[in-house]
C-alpha cells in the first residue's frame, strides 16, 4: 500500500511550512486529497514534485516558472537568460570576495587600491589614514606600494634604491635655469615644495637672492639638502620644513615664487594650483612641472602603464586650460629634453640592476626596472612639461 502523509508530515518531509504547502496547492503544483472531515492527505508522488520543485528553484526560478518547466517542454530562452543572470551574480559575488580577501591581507590588493584611488583619491587617503598609516606612509601607499600589507617591506626595498642617488626625477640645472627665468621679476622669497636633495634649490639659490624655504615629508632628503647648502656657504638663504605638501604650515601670501618641480601630481595638479594659491603673493609666481602626454595615439603597453601609475595624466593643452582655470596666467611652458629624463633614470637603473642581484625577488625593485624601461623604449609619447605662470 502507499504511504500517504498529513499536511503537517508533509511539512517535515520536505522541510516547508504548512502555510507554504498550502500556497503550493493553491497553484496547483501538489494536489492532495481532501476527506469529507476536511483533512488532506499526499502521496509519495507529492513528495518527490515538491523536491523537484526546491531544485528548480534554487537555480533562480520563480514557483510560476517552475511549474511550467514540470508541465510542458522547458523554455530554453528563459533559462537562458536566469543563466545570463546567474553568472553575472557570481561574477560580482566574486569580486566582493576578491575585495574583502585583498583586504584581509589574504589576496591581491593591488587592484582594489588603484580602484580606490581612481574614483575617490581623498577619501580613500583617508581611510588608508584611519587604517593606522600616517598621510606620508598613506600617499606612498597610492602611489607606490598599493599594497597594505606589504607596504612596509616594498619601501624599504624602494629607499634603498634612491638612498645614493642625488636626483629623484628627471631634470637638469639647464632646465631649471630656463625655467627660472622665464619669471618676469626677480624673487624675494621662494618655497620650493616637493624639494628632494636639493638639485633644483641650489639652481635657485645660485641664481637669485632670494631666501628659500624647501618642504618636503622625507627627512633624510632635507638633511641631504642642508649638508649640501652648508658645503656651499648658502645655509643662511635655507630653510627646511618637514611637512605635507597638502597642507603647507605657512601663512597667506608669504611667497613671491612657489616651484615644485615633478611633486604636484602627489596631490593631484588641480587641486595642487588651488590649495597653493593662498601661500602666493598677489601677482606672485608659480612653477611646476608635470608628466604630460605628448601624443594623442600613445601605445598600448604605456596606456595601460599609466592608467595605473598616473590615470590622471592630461596632455598640455588640457593642463593649460586647468591653469587658466585655477585663475593664474600662463607666462611660459616646455617640455623637458630627453637628457633631462636620462640625467634621472640611467642612475637609477644602474642602482636598480646592481640591487636586484642581491633581492631578486623586491617587487619594488622589478617595478622601478619596468619603468625604466618604458623611459627608455617609449619616451616622447609622453615627457615632463615645466609651466611657469602668474596669480591674478
Amino acid at each position: 500500500m502507499a504511504a500517504t502523509y498529513k499536511i503537517s508530515e508533509l511539512a517535515e518531509q520536505v522541510g516547508l511550512s504548512r502555510t507554504a504547502l498550502l500556497y503550493y496547492e493553491k497553484l496547483n503544483l501538489i494536489t492532495g486529497t481532501r476527506f469529507a472531515n476536511g483533512y488532506r492527505t499526499y502521496s509519495d508522488k507529492d513528495v518527490q514534485r515538491v523536491r523537484l520543485l526546491q531544485q528548480l528553484q534554487s537555480a533562480g526560478l520563480t514557483l510560476k516558472e517552475c511549474k511550467a518547466c514540470l508541465e510542458a517542454e522547458i523554455d530554453r530562452e528563459l533559462l537562458s537568460q536566469r543563466l545570463k543572470s546567474l553568472d553575472e551574480e557570481i561574477e560580482q559575488k566574486q569580486r566582493a570576495r576578491n575585495l574583502l580577501a585583498a583586504m584581509l591581507g589574504e589576496g591581491d590588493s593591488k587592484a582594489w587600491h588603484e580602484s580606490a584611488s581612481q574614483v575617490a583619491p581623498d577619501a580613500h587617503i583617508e581611510w588608508l589614514v584611519k587604517q593606522g598609516f600616517e598621510e606620508k606612509e598613506a600617499l606612498r601607499l597610492k602611489w607606490l606600494s598599493k599594497d597594505m600589507n606589504q607596504h612596509d617591506a616594498y619601501m624599504s626595498d624602494f629607499m634603498q634604491v634612491f638612498e645614493t642617488l642625488d636626483r629623484w626625477g628627471p631634470g637638469s640645472s639647464e632646465e631649471t635655469l630656463n625655467a627660472l627665468k622665464a619669471v618676469p621679476s626677480h624673487p624675494h622669497q621662494i618655497l620650493e615644495i616637493g624639494c628632494g636633495k636639493g638639485l633644483a634649490t641650489t639652481v635657485l639659490a645660485s641664481n637669485t637672492d632670494a631666501h628659500i624655504t624647501v618642504v618636503d615629508n622625507e627627512q633624510s632628503a632635507l638633511d641631504r639638502l642642508e649638508q649640501r647648502f652648508g658645503e656651499l656657504e648658502l645655509a643662511d638663504r635655507l630653510t627646511s620644513v618637514a611637512a605635507s605638501m597638502t597642507e603647507l604650515p605657512f601663512t597667506d601670501e608669504k611667497f613671491d615664487l612657489a616651484w615644485a618641480e615633478g611633486s604636484a601630481y602627489i596631490m593631484g595638479v588641480t587641486n595642487a594650483l588651488k590649495e597653493w594659491r593662498q601661500v602666493i603673493s598677489t601677482d606672485g609666481y608659480l612653477m611646476l612641472s608635470d608628466l604630460v602626454w605628448l601624443t594623442d595615439k600613445p601605445s598600448d603597453k604605456v596606456k595601460v602603464f599609466f592608467a595605473s601609475e598616473y590615470p590622471d595624466m592630461q596632455t598640455v593643452n588640457t593642463r593649460r586650460e586647468q591653469i587658466g582655470q585655477a585663475k593664474y596666467q600662463l607666462i611660459a611652458d616646455f617640455t623637458l629634453t630627453t637628457e633631462a629624463w636620462k640625467n634621472y633614470y640611467q642612475p637609477l637603473k644602474v642602482r636598480a640592476l646592481e640591487l636586484l642581484q642581491e633581492k631578486p625577488q623586491s617587487q619594488a625593485i622589478k617595478d622601478i626596472i619596468t619603468e625604466v624601461e618604458l623611459y627608455e623604449q617609449h619616451l616622447g609619447e609622453f615627457g615632463y612639461q615645466m609651466f611657469v605662470m602668474q596669480k591674478f
